[in-house]
């Protein structure tokens, strides 16, 4: 009976503890979507922003948004990826390996704008970049690259070690095993890694508000070393530095808004890219 009513004061505590993030999280959307949807229209979302940004619309904030996440996301993986790879499975046991995983670990609580500062410095002065597409996705890589060698790290430990001695028994080198038997069966995990990693990459505001954003434009970026319009820095902007915070902080929400659905937009591109894989290689 004491077990019985222990189980049950348990599953209570838990879905209480679900319920809550669930209130909390439907209260931000809901939050969000009631105020976002008053301007939202499709000329807002493909229009360029007039009038000292309180008419028209964000058209080059969602490109610029796009275009840093995206490009992120291109220097973060293989970078990511191909350094899991040499922890789990090249690298000896050893002190100096240990402090190396550790470094990453606590990299990844660094502030963003630790690294905004430090793209500043390397990207856009050291490197000569300016501030551009180009500083802002090496930046932002490098935030989410310790969150990418983590989530690939598991990813590469979850594998079972009989795929590897069965692969090895057939004659295949560890390369070609890692390649052909590791990699595809650890994907979906990896795959997670970059669907969390989008979502903090398309929200930070301070590392590109030293590297790649501008303020106002009304064209879109015609190079990598151009510079860009971006959701969470015209968000800010819009609430911090408006000159007509009635028309502004509307079209605040709606850039937030509409940041929300790209996000979700991207994320489950990702996730139904990481289903169909897991379903493929299960077969």
């Amino acid at each position: 009976m004491k077990k019985q009513l222990s189980q049950n004061m348990g599953f209570g505590f838990l879905f209480l503890c679900i319920g809550t993030a669930l209130f909390f999280l439907g209260s931000i959307i809901y939050f969000i979507a009631i105020r976002g949807f008053r301007i939202l229209s499709w000329d807002f979302i493909t229009q360029v922003p007039r009038e000292a940004m309180t008419a028209g619309g964000v058209a080059p904030a969602i490109v610029g948004t796009l275009y840093l996440t995206m490009g992120a996301i291109i220097v973060a993986l293989p970078l990511g990826v191909a350094c899991a790879i040499y922890l789990t499975e090249y690298s000896p046991k050893s002190f100096v390996v240990n402090i190396i995983r550790m470094s990453i670990n606590n990299l990844a609580g660094v502030p963003s704008v630790v690294f905004g500062l430090f793209g500043l410095a390397i990207f856009v002065k050291l490197f000569g970049f300016g501030v551009s597409i180009l500083a802002g996705c090496c930046t932002l890589g490098i935030l989410v690259l310790p969150q990418i060698i983590s989530a690939s790290q598991e990813a590469l430990l979850a594998v079972p070690q009989s795929y590897r001695e069965a692969s090895l028994a057939l004659g295949a080198t560890h390369w070609q095993t890692i390649r052909s038997t590791v990699l595809p069966a650890a994907l979906p995990g990896i795959l997670t890694g970059v669907i969390l990693s989008i979502g903090r990459v398309a929200g930070e505001t301070a590392p590109i508000l030293f590297t790649a954003a501008t303020f106002y434009t009304r064209g879109y970026p015609s190079s990598i070393f151009s510079e860009v319009m971006a959701l969470p820095y015209h968000i800010y902007a819009l609430m911090t530095e408006g000159t007509h915070p009635q028309e502004q902080t509307q079209i605040a929400y709606g850039c937030a808004l509409i940041l929300l659905a790209l996000v979700l937009a991207i994320s489950a591109a990702a996730i139904i890219i990481r289903q169909r894989h897991r379903k493929s290689y299960e077969q």
